[in-house]
């Protein structure tokens, strides 16, 4: 039996990846561990989208590579891997600048992991698999071995949208979707293991097309099946939000009053130079469809400030955006220079400080809208997905359909049961309540 540890960064696309990887060794004798030190093979899975991703992907190998060298003195050995979208990206440089690492594997190619291993065996070099291979790698993976109460599912790879700022379409390549009967068999599976929620993923998950299937037919699909509760998806994009999707957040009962849709900022002049494809009024028009077909509906979104050129107006037309269509959360970020985008070659780079001090800004609008969305929720009784035991002891923790965190007092016979919560309070990160 030999301990395998897996580092994960980044999106819930890597954590689903992560998952798979462990079960594509598990074969080859690998079990869990919940540390590097001692164990026989680390993973870093890793992701290119935050700033300085990579040199935080460095500094991690340079700790490996002491534990390494420890576990040979000892006799044995570790093999060190590196996968992802950093793998992808500087696959060769990694190898140049960390020798100590054993594989290389982008994330189209880690089912390619067992062979891997097998030739770094036998050449004890640097094993580097970076390609987009012609084999769809989900017809190489293992069944699921375990699934959580709420499971993720990849659906959809890969970007075509080519955003000005974002390395995912020379990192995962085009999009792609997966056959949906691969999808509902691995759907089927994840519910007789436990999962009462299925979350499909993708990077724009709602361009999903695959046998005149679309994401709205499939999130009906998986309704279908004995045993979920709920479905969720992330992320997508405004240019994919089709008639049928929007129609299904009306009739899918399933599917949960909860839309994340990217926006990145407010300002046309802005979103045409990151390449978004959308004014903000067409995002706006959106928001109002959706609205209309599920009043109830939980919007968020992502935000980048101080994009190339950003001025004061565009960054203004921004905080308009969110002032007017009210987040019930959102995620916020400096622009930082992506390698080989085009954004990041623009003049006109926004000085640091600026970027820092809007950032700041519209967090603190975003922050406010959060809390008056959690507010709101006290005095109302939500129906809750339990998922596990809370931080205290004789305390659960489940998410209403909006995803938010409820601790409650009772036993962990309801993880896995969806029980309705009254809602008393709320701190800074979370609701509470008594069971109804």
């Amino acid at each position: 039996m030999k301990k395998l540890y897996v580092k994960t960064y980044g999106c819930q696309m890597n954590a689903y990846d992560s998952a798979k990887m462990a079960d594509l060794l598990a074969p080859l004798g690998y079990v869990a561990a919940d540390a590097p030190e001692g164990a026989d093979m680390v993973i870093l899975n890793t992701c290119h989208i935050r700033e300085k991703a990579a040199e935080k992907v460095y500094s991690e190998l340079g700790r490996l590579k002491r534990l390494k060298a420890e576990k040979a003195r000892d006799g044995g050995r570790m093999l060190l891997a590196v996968a992802g979208c950093v793998a992808q990206a500087e696959g060769e440089e990694i190898i140049a600048r960390q020798p100590a690492v054993d594989l290389v594997v982008g994330p189209q190619s880690y089912h390619r992991l067992p062979e891997m291993i097998a030739r770094a065996a036998r050449e004890h070099g640097h094993v580097l698999e970076a390609d987009f291979p012609a084999l769809e790698k989900f017809d190489s993976l293992a069944e699921p071995s375990t699934a959580g109460i709420s499971a993720f599912l990849t659906v959809q790879e890969g970007c075509d949208k080519f955003c000005t700022f974002c390395v995912v379409p020379y990192t995962r390549g085009p999009e792609q979707s997966r056959p949906p009967g691969a999808i509902l068999r691995e759907a089927r599976l994840l519910a007789q293991k436990g999962a009462r929620e299925i979350v499909l993923l993708g990077q724009n998950v709602n361009a999903y097309a695959a046998d005149g299937w679309s994401l709205a037919k499939l999130c009906d699909a998986v309704a279908g099946i004995d045993g979920i509760a709920r479905i969720r998806y992330t992320t997508s994009h405004p240019r994919d939000m089709a008639d049928d999707l929007i129609a299904a957040h009306r009739d899918n009962p399933k599917l949960m009053p909860y839309l994340h849709l990217p926006v990145q900022s407010g300002s046309d002049r802005v979103l045409e130079a990151m390449n978004r494809q959308h004014t903000g009024e067409d995002y706006r028009r959106l928001v109002d469809r959706v609205r209309a077909a599920r009043p109830e509906i939980a919007l968020t979104s992502d935000f980048i400030v101080g994009f190339p050129d950003e001025g004061d107006a565009d960054f203004e037309a921004t905080l308009k955006l969110v002032r007017d269509l009210h987040y019930a959360t959102a995620f916020s970020f400096k622009y930082s220079k992506r390698p080989g985008t085009p954004a990041s070659t623009m003049r006109k780079q926004v000085p640091e400080d600026v970027k820092t001090a809007r950032l700041a800004e519209l967090q603190k609008l975003l922050l406010g809208q959060q809390h008056r969305f959690d507010d709101a929720q006290i005095g109302r009784t939500m129906p809750v997905l339990f998922e596990k035991n809370g931080q205290r002891p004789g305390q659960i923790m489940g998410r209403t359909p909006y995803l938010q965190p409820v601790h409650v007092t009772a036993g962990e016979e309801l993880v896995g049961q969806v029980r309705n919560v009254a809602i008393t309070r709320r701190t800074a990160n979370s609701l509470h309540g008594a069971l109804a």
